[in-house]
């Protein structure tokens, strides 16, 4: 809380230096003390002492003097005034003095201290600077936390309302504090959110969009075994293979949705040699691209013992080298390799299909996008987006590249334990 914390302290540093600055202004004003005042009537006492010995020493000529040139110095109010014969028989008043001198009776006087507010007042004034101090350094610290907070409110209330497009982070950019960087957060936060509700928008769209379809052809197979009940086989067949479409398209809906749920969950792992799961999917792999004369990379050499959760990245393993074999051209094939490096194990997958465009190359990897120029056989665009999430939910990335020689390549980069980026 560096930025915040210095501000704080500043705020409360001048409300503390005004505090000590009024004292002292207070203090200068009013009588603060009984020690100031006798100080003043010492000066006092002083002028009369001195105008008196003048007086009795020199005469009064030199006492008048000496009144004049004290008064030009520190103006007291000092005064020498001639009184008749018999007016030295009184006392005096605190700020006079009678001297009977031989030129006759003089009295010697002093203006009093100038009247100030009783000392009794002072430490209510001292309270009322510190009071006054000590609110104003409140409110700019409210002023300077509420604010922020109350955009932040704001902010959190319009996205419990669903508008994730709210964003606060230029209007505190200014801050250049810990506040700053929590509207920063919060900004991101919402672009996620409004990303996800984007996501979960479209896939609501696509996965009603691919069901429309099978669900049509399995009424209009019940709509044809009403007037023809003779093509029973027939219709029923169809029926079979909508059905076990829908089956796959559920599934891996599931796949995709369980994967998206279990960011943060934590992986089942065990100790898989992945080389030889990747070999063993390669095997199942060429076999089913035999029927189009389509060979693919077997037995790869060497061992890649890494901490996984089989499921997942046998699924992603195989949803690539099937999405190239399918995509491939008939007579050509698919080129698997493998290279070690640091601790991760990278696997590409080339095909020489009709590849995509560059556009696409981001693109093929979100859910039901199969590519703008590919052509459609079968699937329903999943598999690859299923590949990428459950990679990197090991830490790991998945990347498409356009080789040189056309085609497509899937880079797949998995480390030897779960969450170790590279």
């Amino acid at each position: 809380m560096r930025g915040l914390f210095l501000k704080s302290l500043v705020v409360i540093a001048v409300s503390v230096i005004g505090s000590i600055v009024g004292m002292i202004l207070i203090l200068n004003a009013f009588e603060a003390s009984p020690v100031l005042l006798k100080l003043e009537e010492d000066r006092r006492q002083v002028a009369l002492d001195l105008t008196e010995a003048v007086l009795t020493g020199e005469g009064p000529e030199a006492a008048m003097r000496f009144a004049e040139v004290s008064e030009r110095a520190r103006p007291l109010g000092l005064r020498l005034t001639l009184l008749g014969a018999g007016d030295c028989a009184g006392a005096g008043g605190p700020y006079e003095r009678l001297v009977d001198s031989a030129g006759g009776c003089y009295r010697l006087s002093t203006e009093p201290p100038a009247p100030f507010v009783s000392y009794r007042f002072a430490p209510i004034m001292l309270g009322l600077a510190v009071l006054a101090s000590t609110v104003l350094a409140a409110a700019l610290l409210a002023r300077n936390l509420v604010n922020p907070v109350i955009q932040l409110r704001d902010g959190l209330r319009a996205l419990a309302d669903g508008r994730f497009d709210v964003r606060i982070a230029a209007a505190l950019a200014h801050r250049k504090d810990e506040i700053s960087t929590l509207a920063g957060d919060f900004d991101r936060t919402a672009v996620r959110l409004e990303e996800h509700h984007e996501a979960q928008r479209r896939l609501f769209h696509d996965v009603s969009h691919e069901l429309r379809s099978p669900l049509s052809r399995l009424q209009a197979a019940t709509g044809i075994l009403r007037k023809s009940p003779a093509r029973l086989d027939t219709m029923l067949d169809r029926m079979d293979r909508e059905v076990e479409r829908l089956d796959e398209l559920v599934g891996e809906v599931l796949t995709l949705a369980r994967l998206s749920e279990r960011v943060d969950a934590p992986l089942q792992t065990q100790v898989l040699d992945l080389i030889d799961l990747l070999n063993a999917i390669l095997a199942d792999a060429a076999f089913e691209a035999a029927e189009r004369r389509v060979t693919v990379t077997t037995d790869l050499q060497g061992s890649f013992l890494a901490e996984v959760e089989g499921e997942l990245v046998y699924r992603a393993l195989e949803n690539v080298i099937r999405n190239a074999v399918k995509h491939t051209a008939q007579g050509t094939s698919v080129t698997v390799e493998c290279a070690e490096a640091g601790g991760r194990l990278s696997i590409s997958v080339t095909d020489e299909g009709p590849g995509v465009r560059p556009d696409d190359l981001e693109t093929i990897f979100h859910p039901f996008a199969r590519g703008s120029g590919a052509p459609q056989r079968g699937g329903y665009g999943l598999g690859l987006a299923i590949a990428r999430r459950a990679i990197e939910h090991h830490g790991g990335r998945v990347r498409a590249e356009l080789p040189p020689s056309g085609g497509l390549r899937v880079v797949l980069d998995l480390p030897q334990q779960p969450g170790k980026a590279g």
